[in-house]
């Protein structure tokens, strides 16, 4: 092979390497620069929420076995996962979380008196939601949100369901579940943002999280083949490694 040939190959590899490859290095790079430089307990709206202040003991009137008893009974639990002490309104109650079957079920069993409480209602959302933030703005809208209504790459993923979703006017957005009233997550325009970044930094363009995808592998080779490509082009464009190069083709030859 010719000394022009083989040159003029692995620049016009390197040159349709860079142009297909390049624009996914910029996002890269935008969304290392974006994740740096912002703090992620704000994109979390940390911020934003109140503290969570100390559990009411002094509320307990029963043992977690009576609630336990009554979920038995009327709800056909056949093995306990989790039990946690929770408030909500101003109330305090055992959040029991428990197999049925094929499903896992959570619910709400008062402290007091052991007694089932009902699912959040759209009026206790709105009052659940506001009081979780420090300023909250009017509300917006508020959703009803089931498994056929969020997708894998829908901002409120792999949370308990079904949901509220409470939006202000802001479009801060809390999220609660409908069982237990328990707060899960909040989405803010910032969170969208990094949201948006992550999805281009991980190429999962189907449920955001899975960095193990073959079009993330498939780029990464690519990348690394770009690099190399250019790190030969240096060498044999250079005057001192291009001679020896060209001689050690000559002695082969």
């Amino acid at each position: 092979m010719k000394r022009r040939n083989y040159k003029y190959f692995i620049r016009k590899s390197h040159r349709y390497l860079g142009i297909f490859i390049g624009l996914q290095f910029l996002l890269w790079t935008l969304g290392g620069l974006y994740f740096s430089w912002t703090n992620i307990k704000d994109i979390r709206g940390e911020n934003l929420r109140k503290e969570k202040e100390n559990l009411d003991v002094s509320a307990i009137g029963v043992s977690p076995k009576t609630a336990i008893d009554e979920i038995s009974r009327t709800r056909n639990a056949s093995e306990i996962i989790k039990i946690q002490f929770v408030e909500l309104l101003g109330e305090s109650f055992y959040e029991i979380r428990y197999r049925s079957g094929k499903r896992i079920e959570t619910v709400l069993a008062s402290a007091a008196d052991g007694k089932i409480r009902l699912p959040v209602s759209e009026d206790e959302a709105k009052k659940i939601a506001a009081e979780s933030l420090y300023a909250p703005p009017n509300i917006k809208q508020i959703n009803y949100l089931t498994e056929e209504d969020t997708s894998a790459h829908h901002e409120y993923r792999e949370r308990p369901l079904p949901a509220w979703a409470v939006t202000f006017e802001n479009n801060l957005t809390v999220y609660l579940s409908a069982e237990t009233g328990q707060v899960q997550t909040v989405r803010t325009d910032g969170w969208r943002i990094f949201d948006f970044f992550w999805m281009l930094h991980t190429m999962g363009f189907e449920d955001r999280d899975n960095i193990n995808n073959y079009l993330l592998r498939a780029f990464s080779v690519l990348g690394i083949v770009t690099i190399c490509s250019g790190f030969l082009l240096f060498l044999t464009s250079s005057k001192f490694f291009g001679r020896r190069f060209s001689k050690s083709s000559k002695q082969n030859n």
